[in-house]
């Protein structure tokens, strides 16, 4: 044989490398079908289990008074002990289980809904100034509540008609995306720059709810055309998934008002594409391998 010739991979050792990788493209491709189901019914049985540890087993016992008021004056009454059995939760364990979280889920939409008026508020905020006053608790309550505002805060109107937006958050040239949540920025910031500016939330990936904010001159934010639904998605995968396919001329039709005047006037000098626009268009359009 010649001494450059590749030695030959015989055939079954072929064979036994294509199954195993036939067996790990379809075990990944199961499993990722697979976890989210599983992920979300772990979670709901948590959630279960932490309404009834929590709440709905304290329910029982006014479940129980209540059904022997309600059967002590027939005829035969049920006896006590009787009651007791049928709601203990080691002889039936679902229907007190599944009675119990009821009660617990009504309970706290009760409370939400007291605390939603002003009365309910105006009592809550009473009773977390008494709670704050007590040493111990008061350095724990306040950063639990952050936590349980962040995480249980509603949020579908939170960013709902804000704009999203192309900014330069650290270092020219490197773009990251954000939403404008206050379009009149901070007014005394305003008076003493001179320009107008814009409050700008910049969401971190891929918990796109936390990030930070940048109060930046309008002029040197980009709109772009996608929702926040898309900018979401587009940052709590990561980049993986992009937005829509735009038109190649949707900036051509309507430019951006808020492109920097210094990019406008070097595009109109020497007909290049501004800086801008191309990392706004690299967005939606794969590269090409040519270049």
């Amino acid at each position: 044989m010649d001494p450059g010739e590749s030695t030959p991979i015989p055939r079954h050792s072929r064979h036994k490398s294509g199954l195993l990788s036939n067996f790990r493209r379809f075990f990944l491709r199961g499993l990722s079908a697979l976890l989210p189901t599983l992920i979300t019914l772990w979670v709901l049985i948590k959630v279960w289990d932490f309404l009834w540890d929590s709440l709905g087993q304290y329910t029982i016992t006014p479940v129980r008074w209540l059904h022997w008021a309600l059967t002590r004056n027939r005829e035969f009454p049920t006896p006590p002990g009787e009651i007791s059995r049928y709601w203990d939760d080691r002889y039936w364990p679902f229907r007190t289980h599944l009675v119990g979280v009821l009660l617990a889920v009504l309970m706290v939409y009760i409370l939400g809904v007291f605390v939603g008026n002003f009365i309910g508020r105006a009592l809550y905020r009473l009773g977390e100034l008494l709670v704050m006053r007590i040493p111990l608790v008061r350095a724990i309550y306040p950063a639990v509540k952050q936590v349980t505002d962040f995480l249980l805060a509603e949020r579908t109107g939170q960013f709902q008609g804000s704009r999203v937006v192309a900014v330069e958050p650290h270092a020219k040239g490197i773009w990251s995306i954000g939403l404008v949540t206050g379009a009149n920025g901070l007014p005394p910031l305003n008076s003493a720059v001179g320009t107008e500016m814009v409050t700008v939330f910049v969401p971190s990936s891929p918990t796109a709810f936390s990030g930070y904010v940048l109060v930046v001159p309008r002029s040197s934010v980009i709109e772009l055309p996608m929702d926040v639904e898309e900018a979401m998605r587009l940052l709590v995968s990561g980049g993986v998934l992009t937005p829509r396919e735009f038109p190649p001329d949707t900036f051509a039709i309507n430019p951006p008002a808020s492109l920097p005047a210094g990019m406008e006037r070097a595009a109109a000098k020497d007909g290049s594409t501004p800086a801008a626009t191309v990392v706004v268009t690299a967005i939606s359009q794969p590269p090409n391998p040519g270049t």
